[in-house]
């Protein structure tokens, strides 16, 4: 083999995407475009102060805005993907299709040995 080793797809995860709470809002706000706090949170199964946190960072790295409102009787507080973040969650998908195409079929099977 000449020249440098390829790079592997797993050095190349965007952390901030990567991370499981953040990669399931991203996922759900490509789909539905935005969600109410209540919605993601019910969804993902997150505390407030956990769902605040990982929008937070979304919205620090540009992939998420959010937009405070009112329904009448209480306020409320509605995500929604940035094209950055529609971007970043694409390459995301990409780069982990390219990692899980690369597990040999056997790796996948249960060891027949074991039964």
């Amino acid at each position: 083999m000449s020249g440098s080793p390829e790079q592997h797809p797993l050095s190349q995860l965007d952390e901030t995407v990567h991370q499981r709470a953040r990669l399931g809002i991203l996922a759900i706000l490509a789909e539905t475009r935005d969600a109410d706090f209540a919605y993601l949170k019910r969804a993902l199964q997150l505390t407030d102060g956990n769902l605040g946190r990982h929008l937070e960072v979304l919205v620090n790295s540009g992939y998420v805005t959010l937009r405070k409102g009112s329904d009448g009787r209480r306020s409320r507080t509605w995500a929604r993907i940035t094209k950055e973040g529609q971007q970043a969650l694409v390459l995301e998908v990409e780069l982990l299709r390219g990692l899980l195409a690369a597990v040999p079929p056997l790796a996948t099977q249960p060891d027949k040995r074991d039964s």
